[in-house]
C-alpha cells in the first residue's frame, strides 16, 4: 500500500486547503486527482486514505464524471480504504452505499441561518464516542454550501445533526465518514469562492468576510482537529 493519501478534487477552486497544510505540516504525500481538469482517479486502495472534496454537481447526475467517481468511492468502501467526503465528498458517499440525494427545503449558505442563528451541528451519541470527533466539543459551528441533503440507508451511522438539514455527518461502516459542512476553507480559498459562487456572490461581500475573519480561529481548530483524527484512522498520523 502507497503510504500517501488519495484526494478527489470535483471542481478546480474547492482545494485541500486547511488538509494540505496539515499534511505539509506531517511531511505526508498526497495524490491530487481534479476530476473537472479530466483527472482520472486512481485504484484507491493503493492508499491509506481518501478523501473526496465539494464541487457545484449533484450525486444524482449521469455524467461520467460522476458516475465514474461513484464506482471509485465504491471500491474504496469495499476494499476497507478510510474515506472522509466533504458536501459532494459526503453526498456521494451516502449514494454510493445505498442511500438517497434529495433536494433541501431551503439552501443552507454561508455562516447563518436564515433567521439570523449561526449554522451549527450537535454530535448525538454515537458522535460523542466516534474517532472522528475524539477531543472536539459536541456544538460545532460550521459553513454551508450545499441545495441537496441526503436520506440514509441501513449500516448508515447517524453522527451529527443540524437544524435544517438532520443529517449532517454520518459514519458507513467502521471507517468512511462524510460531512456535509465545509471544514477545509483557508481564508484565500474564503475570498476566491465568494467571487465565483452564485449563490455567495448574491450575499453581502464585505459581511462574509467579516463573519469569516471574526470565527477564523475556531474554525480552523474544527478543521484541523477533523483532518488529524481522520488521518489517525488512516494509520498516517499516530493516534
Amino acid at each position: 500500500m502507497n503510504k500517501k493519501l488519495l484526494i478527489i478534487q470535483n471542481i478546480s477552486h474547492e482545494g485541500p486547503g486547511i488538509l494540505a497544510d496539515l499534511l505539509a505540516e506531517h511531511g505526508i504525500g498526497f495524490k491530487l486527482c481534479d476530476l473537472s481538469k479530466g483527472g482520472i482517479a486512481p485504484d484507491p486502495a493503493r492508499f491509506a486514505g481518501m478523501v473526496a472534496l465539494g464541487g457545484p454537481q449533484s450525486a444524482n447526475d449521469a455524467k461520467p464524471q460522476i458516475t465514474g467517481e461513484l464506482a471509485v468511492i465504491e471500491k474504496a468502501l469495499n476494499a476497507g480504504v478510510p474515506y472522509l467526503g466533504i458536501c459532494l465528498g459526503f453526498q456521494l458517499l451516502v449514494k454510493a452505499s445505498g442511500g438517497k440525494v434529495v433536494k433541501c427545503e431551503q439552501k443552507e449558505i454561508g455562516f447563518r441561518e436564515p433567521h439570523g442563528e449561526p449554522f451549527m451541528v450537535e454530535l448525538t451519541d454515537d458522535g460523542k464516542r466516534d474517532a472522528l470527533f475524539q477531543g472536539m466539543a459536541e456544538r460545532l459551528r460550521v459553513f454551508q454550501l450545499h441545495g441537496e441533503t441526503v436520506e440514509l440507508a441501513d449500516g448508515m451511522t447517524l453522527l451529527a445533526t443540524g437544524r435544517g438539514c438532520p443529517n449532517q455527518v454520518v459514519r458507513v461502516g467502521s471507517n468512511a465518514w462524510g460531512l456535509q459542512y465545509h471544514f477545509e476553507m483557508t481564508p484565500a480559498m474564503f475570498e476566491s469562492w465568494i467571487g465565483i459562487d452564485a449563490d455567495l456572490k448574491a450575499m453581502n461581500h464585505d459581511e462574509l468576510l467579516a463573519e469569516f475573519e471574526a470565527i477564523n480561529a475556531e474554525y480552523t481548530e474544527t478543521g484541523r482537529s477533523i483532518m488529524r483524527n481522520f488521518l489517525a484512522a488512516t494509520g498516517l498520523v499516530k493516534a
